[in-house]
């Protein structure tokens, strides 16, 4: 395995993740389609040909 073009794409993977998922986050927010004042996220990440599972909760307080 090469180490360092591994690394230069997992970067790429998680940054694509990282944008993405913001803008996806601003644009509800945005569009006022948060109950109660908190967004409560779940991001899992799983692959397909690997026993990977991880997930990330959290609540964030938009109110």
């Amino acid at each position: 395995m090469d180490e360092d073009r591994f690394n230069i794409e997992l970067r790429k993977f998680l940054k694509e993740v990282g944008v993405t998922s913001q803008r996806e986050i601003e644009r509800v927010v945005r569009d006022g389609k948060v109950q109660d004042g908190k967004l409560k996220l779940r991001m899992t990440l799983v692959a397909e040909n690997a026993p990977l599972e991880h997930v990330v909760e959290r609540t964030i307080d938009v109110g």
